[in-house]
C-alpha cells in the first residue's frame, strides 16, 4: 500500500491540541467568565464567523500582499548586494559601516518618518517590510556568495566569462541553497513587520482587525485572529520547506525511521 507522505509531519499537531484542550478544561472547570480570555471553542466559533463573513479573507489577503510585495523588493535588494558584494570583498569593506549603522534601527521606529511620505496604506507598510526582508537575504546571500569555491570562480575566468554570465551559470547555482534558506528567513521577518505595522499604526489587514476586536470587547475574535496569523505563517512555512525539499533534495525531518 502506497503512503502518502504530507509537506509536513502531523506528529507536530499533537503539543498543540493537546494544550487547546487543557486551556478549554481549565476555563470552564475554573467557571471564568471574563472579558479578557475566550475559551478554545468560543475562539474557533469566532474563526468561523470571521471566515463566513469575509473579513478575515480580505484582512488576510491585506497583510499578504503587503507582506509579498515588501519581500519581492527588500529581498530582490538584499539578493543584488549579497551577490555583488559576495563577489567583490573591496565593495563589501566600504559599505560595512553604513549597513552595520542601518541594520540594527527597528523597522517600527521608522513608522513616523514613513507615514510623512507615504501616509496609511500599503506603500507604508511595503517599505517597513522591504528594510526588514532585505537584511537576512542580504546577510545570508553574502555567506554563500563567499562560499563558492574558488575554482569555480577560477575556471570561470579562463572561459572568460562576464560578470552577468558568470554570476547566472557558475554563482547562484552553488550558492542557491544558502539563498534559499535567506528568503525563508525573509519571509518570516517579512510576515512580522506587517502584522506589527498593521497593529501599531496601518488601518488594514490582520493587525487592524485584531485590535479592533480587541476595541469591540471581543477576545474570542481576537484570539482568533491572533491564531490565524500563526496558521499563515505556518502554512507559508510549510509550503517554502517542501519547495526547498523538491528543488535541493533536502530530506524532511523525522522521514527517517518506520
Amino acid at each position: 500500500m502506497t503512503r502518502v507522505r504530507l509537506p509536513f509531519d502531523w506528529r507536530g499537531f499533537a503539543v498543540p491540541v493537546c494544550l487547546l484542550i487543557a486551556a478549554e478544561l481549565a476555563i470552564v472547570l475554573s467557571g471564568y467568565n471574563g472579558a479578557s480570555v475566550a475559551r478554545p471553542s468560543d475562539i474557533a466559533g469566532g474563526a468561523v464567523e470571521a471566515l463566513l463573513d469575509g473579513s478575515m479573507l480580505k484582512a488576510t489577503r491585506e497583510t499578504l500582499i503587503s507582506a509579498g510585495a515588501g519581500l519581492l523588493i527588500g529581498g530582490g535588494i538584499g539578493l543584488v548586494m549579497g551577490v555583488l558584494l559576495g563577489l567583490f570583498p573591496v565593495m563589501y569593506w566600504l559599505f560595512e559601516v553604513p549597513l552595520e549603522a542601518i541594520r540594527p534601527i527597528p523597522s517600527v521606529a521608522l513608522i513616523p518618518i514613513v507615514l510623512l511620505i507615504f501616509g496609511l496604506g500599503h506603500w507604508m507598510e511595503i517599505s517597513l517590510v522591504a528594510k526588514t526582508s532585505l537584511w537576512p537575504m542580504f546577510f545570508l546571500t553574502h555567506a554563500a556568495v563567499r562560499g563558492v569555491k574558488p575554482r569555480l570562480l577560477e575556471v570561470a575566468k579562463l572561459l572568460r566569462m562576464g560578470l552577468v554570465e558568470r554570476v547566472r551559470k557558475i554563482v547562484l547555482p552553488a550558492a542557491a541553497p544558502g539563498i534559499f534558506v535567506g528568503f525563508r528567513l525573509s519571509m518570516g521577518a517579512a510576515m512580522i513587520v506587517a502584522v506589527t505595522v498593521e497593529i501599531a499604526a496601518n488601518p488594514l489587514g490582520l493587525g487592524y482587525a485584531m485590535m479592533e476586536a480587541q476595541e469591540r470587547l471581543r477576545p474570542d475574535l481576537a484570539f482568533a485572529y491572533l491564531f490565524w496569523v500563526g496558521l499563515v505563517g505556518w502554512g507559508i512555512n510549510a509550503g517554502i520547506l517542501a519547495l526547498q525539499r523538491r528543488l535541493f533534495r533536502v530530506p524532511a525531518q523525522g522521514a527517517a525511521g518506520p
